[in-house]
């Protein structure tokens, strides 16, 4: 029990409590509620553990209602929701620490504001530059977790065309993004900052340079990348270029002050595998390791006008 994942109690607490509490309370707008736990939180994407459980860990779920029947339920539910029992300690967890930030991320919640919150819109993106505005990191949080119950089946609606990843122009605008910053600050800038002996700047390249290799590689195995601290975690599993992510791992942890050519040969080589999975994809072609060329040459391929005319590097987030 202490060791249950935070995904697993809050099913568990649902099965358990939610069900009863809305079948006996709420029975004539139970096949409008979907219930189920995503979002924000590391337990959303599974990577909670022991360290996770010093503040806002215990059981919990989301109940998701359509907007308009807010006005009808929404505050008899949500005083119905406050009022389940804790039961933390049937799960091994003795005094939680709750801040104010737990009740934002379960609860009661209208579908509409649960999506707004994360990607500024009510529903799914419909165009390429919508989908390109919104951060991989909120798209991630999005679409994380479980869905326990969705009897009317909007929230999941919207949850699937989310999960149809981005269309691909938008994708060759992000990945191209995401190869300019490559070759900028790390083929380039990183480079040029050793050789000045400007190593907190060389420090900086790097961090550009990982954040955007990870960026491309989840882009490779279609999968929104999550918050800086879960990005290598979230990359585990990948199996498209997935000896970039074991590269980037000696990288990182390499010295700029001592292990500078280790660096540069391995920016080297990891660009070099971004390039053979782009011209593997029909995305671009040619030997040249510089990524800036393959970047130019994915931005030709976009034929939306309002992407294709956005600065090169627009999209890297």
């Amino acid at each position: 029990m202490e060791n249950m994942k935070g995904l697993e109690i809050a099913r568990q607490y649902y099965e358990q409590y939610g069900i009863l509490m809305i079948h006996s309370e709420f029975s004539q707008y139970e096949s409008y509620l979907a219930a189920g736990l995503a979002g924000q939180g590391s337990e959303c994407f599974g990577f909670d553990d022991s360290y996770s459980r010093d503040h806002d860990f215990g059981p919990g779920f989301c109940i998701w209602i359509p907007e308009r029947y807010w006005d009808n339920i929404g505050v008899r539910l949500s005083e119905a929701y406050e009022n389940l029992p804790d039961m933390s300690c049937l799960w091994g967890i003795t005094a939680p620490l709750y801040t104010e930030e737990r009740k934002k991320r379960i609860g009661v919640h209208t579908v509409e504001s649960f999506y707004e919150s994360l990607i500024g819109r009510k529903s799914a993106p419909e165009t390429n530059l919508q989908w390109l505005l919104i951060p991989d990191h909120f798209l991630a949080a999005a679409v994380n977790g479980e869905v326990f119950a969705d009897p009317l089946g909007e929230f999941s609606a919207i949850r699937k065309k989310l999960l149809g990843f981005y269309p691909e122009e938008t994708m060759k605008k992000k990945m191209a993004a995401r190869c300019a910053v490559m070759a900028q600050a790390g083929q380039y800038n990183y480079v040029r900052s050793i050789r000045r002996k400007m190593f907190e700047t060389a420090a900086l390249c790097c961090c550009e340079f990982v954040t955007a290799a990870l960026g491309a590689l989840y882009l490779l195995n279609e999968t929104y990348m999550p918050f800086y601290k879960w990005a290598f975690r979230g990359a585990e599993k990948f199996h498209e270029a997935s000896d970039v992510l074991e590269e980037l791992k000696k990288f990182i942890l390499l010295s700029d002050t001592s292990e500078s050519m280790r660096k540069i040969l391995l920016i080297e080589r990891i660009c070099i595998r971004i390039r053979d999975s782009l011209v593997r994809r029909g995305w671009s072609y040619g030997e040249e390791s510089f990524l800036e060329v393959h970047a130019e040459r994915l931005t030709k391929q976009i034929c939306d006008p309002q992407l294709k005319n956005l600065p090169i590097m627009e999209g890297r987030k």
